[in-house]
């Protein structure tokens, strides 16, 4: 399998930091939201983020801000979109096996 060009690796790097760093801010938006009592972001919307991109954003936040790491049904789910993110890089050429 031929390894994908670099036009295709720029654009999958831009996309995957972009999409990280906002659900990055999404998470803190929503530990600053549990702190307080008020409207949570859902964990649908999390997850969405996840799958499209956002995982290492996501990582970083459960670590860093330690929110949502201990809850195993949101946790069995992320590492999902983990698993199906990989999927597709791997389907695309880009991870090679």
């Amino acid at each position: 399998m031929a390894l994908p060009n670099s036009s295709m690796l720029s654009w999958l790097s831009v996309i995957y930091i972009s999409v990280s760093l906002v659900c990055f801010v999404v998470y803190a938006m929503d530990k600053s939201a549990a702190r307080r009592g008020a409207r949570r972001v859902p964990e649908r919307t999390l997850h969405l983020l996840a799958v499209a991109g956002g995982w290492p954003g996501a990582l970083m936040a459960q670590r860093w801000l330690r929110h949502k790491s201990s809850k195993q049904s949101f946790q069995w789910m992320f590492r999902g979109t983990v698993v199906l993110n990989l999927a597709l890089l791997i389907a695309l050429g880009v991870v090679p096996l």
